[in-house]
């Protein structure tokens, strides 16, 4: 393959990847949760540039709350045990209501929505509700992750001497591994993000703080996104 070939496979592939809204909000947070951190609550461009991007990227997620009310009502996947179903469908329940309150959030700062005072009250409730959702998330995550860890033992077993590394199936439990830890480090770290934003314990997580690590779950969020063939070549 020719240098150009390569570079137009290479554009084809950051075309397919930019063309995906979830792409370009996920680009903004990281662009949002960068500035929070450089301002880290003061006065100046870099606050402007986190309150402008933050009005913004709610336009991106208008009517998303149905992608989540969607599978919850969807039925859950065969084999999967209760308590993981419920936590599932409590995950989606929360960021179906999450992405909803927040079309009211951006009627209330676009000033369509004139009640300033509820406006914030559903802010904060919508909020509970992100944070409510990335704990079902960490959960879920742990809980996956046990299952992996006892179906890779299991395997190695009935491999004995085999070099793991060589079979298929080890490998994409592997890969699966990875990418529920991936998902748990997220999760757990927008934890903190909604703590920061609803000023819950504004001594220890600061501004700049929930800049930081919104920033990283934001490039986390980007990388999960990637095409398959621009991931794996990232990692």
């Amino acid at each position: 393959m020719s240098t150009l070939d390569a570079t137009r496979a290479e554009l084809a592939l950051l075309v397919l990847y930019l063309n995906k809204a979830e792409a370009r909000d996920k680009i903004c947070r990281a662009i949002q949760y960068g500035s929070k951190f450089v301002s880290n609550g003061q006065p100046g461009t870099a606050q402007n540039v986190d309150k402008s991007t933050s009005l913004a990227r709610k336009v991106f997620r208008l009517l998303k709350f149905v992608n989540d009310l969607h599978t919850l009502i969807s039925p859950p996947p065969r084999g999967s045990p209760l308590p993981l179903i419920l936590l599932g469908k409590s995950k989606n329940a929360l960021l179906s209501t999450f992405l909803f309150l927040d079309q009211i959030v951006w009627a209330g700062r676009t000033g369509i929505y004139k009640n300033k005072e509820r406006a914030e009250l559903i802010s904060k409730i919508s909020l509970f509700c992100w944070m409510g959702s990335s704990a079902c998330t960490t959960l879920i995550e742990l809980a996956e992750l046990a299952r992996i860890s006892a179906s890779m033992k299991k395997l190695e077993k009935e491999l004995k001497e085999a070099d793991k590394y060589k079979d298929e199936q080890y490998r994409n439990k592997l890969k699966q591994s990875n990418d529920r830890l991936l998902s748990l480090v997220k999760a757990s770290m927008d934890i903190v993000v909604a703590i920061g934003l609803l000023q819950l314990a504004p001594k220890k997580v600061t501004p700049r703080v929930t800049g930081a690590f919104g920033f990283i779950t934001s490039l986390i969020s980007c990388y999960q996104l990637l095409p398959a063939p621009a991931k794996s070549k990232t990692a």
